[in-house]
């Protein structure tokens, strides 16, 4: 039996763009030669995307679109074009013409080196300076330096994953930036190559120079989800520990003062501090436990109450 090739395209107000994705997707996925199926996840466009997708539908059923009732974001729209695709190899690019089809058999040669992931790199990026190359290439810096994961831009819309990494990645929030981190911190093999980038030719960006700061804290998120998210009490008992600690030893100085002067100023500041560190060290071990109990019960994200429809 032929292998599939699922291609999942997240959108969000592209009414100009859908058709000639659609047939630069049809003259490259056609010299292949395998059976493929096109996902547009609409994100709650409201400039008659969704008219444009219909229309695609009724024209090429290999076309499946997925209308969400609203904007739920990136994420949401990702992992649910991930629970309803049935390729062994999925793509993810954006809807915005700044991925270039041609590159799909780059992404494919170096799935054949036995990779489970490939995450396109956008060497020569054709997008505003400061208000998005910048803050990327800082962002990406820190992520190889925090997480060790050697990809240069973890956040580029167009990748090839085996179907086992989409079955277990579970995005929400703002995570679809980071999927290379997570897939390498499960043991899947992560590699990258260089694509074609081109300059946006409709609508405008839906980012904003704040993504940067957003970016910035969800790379913290990032670090902690896969450090430990299996063992959060690690993470916070240890701090609870070194928080206790401090204060106890603080403490026995105290005290040691109390023996040897013979009295001590209820007001003095180590006092206070050594009291707060216990009390902080206290909260920071509860914390842990409370978030062992509850990683050993979580379940796993079920947005199918935002689709709209399926076509």
């Amino acid at each position: 039996m032929n292998s599939v090739i699922s291609f999942i395209i997240p959108t969000k107000d592209e009414k100009e763009s859908i058709d000639t994705l659609y047939k630069e997707l049809l003259v490259n996925i056609q010299k292949l030669n395998k059976d493929f199926e096109i996902i547009f996840v609409d994100d709650g466009s409201t400039d008659g995307s969704f008219k444009q997708l219909e229309n695609l539908h009724k024209k090429d059923k290999r076309v499946k679109v997925i209308s969400l009732r609203g904007n739920w974001g990136k994420s949401v729209a990702l992992q649910i074009g991930f629970d309803n695709a049935k390729g062994d190899i999925i793509f993810t690019l954006d809807a915005d013409l700044q991925d270039n089809p041609q590159d799909i058999p780059v992404f494919l040669e170096k799935l054949e080196e036995d990779y489970d992931l490939v995450s396109g790199w956008k060497q020569k990026r054709l997008d505003p300076q400061l208000g998005k190359v910048v803050p990327s290439r800082i962002i990406n810096f820190l992520a190889r330096l925090l997480t060790g994961v050697n990809i240069h831009d973890t956040n580029c819309g167009f990748k090839a994953y085996r179907k086992e990494v989409v079955r277990n990645i579970n995005l929400y929030g703002e995570l679809y930036r980071f999927i290379p981190i997570i897939a390498a911190k499960q043991n899947f093999k992560v590699g990258e190559v260089p694509i074609t980038h081109r300059q946006r030719r409709f609508g405008k960006t839906k980012f904003g120079w704040t993504r940067g700061i957003k970016g910035i804290l969800d790379l913290l998120t990032i670090v902690f989800l896969t450090g430990y998210v299996q063992r959060p009490g690690h993470f916070f008992g240890t701090l609870g520990i070194i928080a206790f600690f401090l204060g106890f030893l603080i403490g026995l100085y105290i005290t040691y003062l109390r023996i040897t002067t013979g009295s001590i100023q209820f007001r003095h500041p180590l006092l206070f501090l050594g009291m707060l560190l216990m009390i902080v060290g206290v909260q920071l071990i509860s914390t842990g436990l409370l978030a062992e109990l509850i990683i050993s019960t979580k379940q796993r994200f079920n947005y199918s109450s935002a689709i709209k429809e399926i076509l």
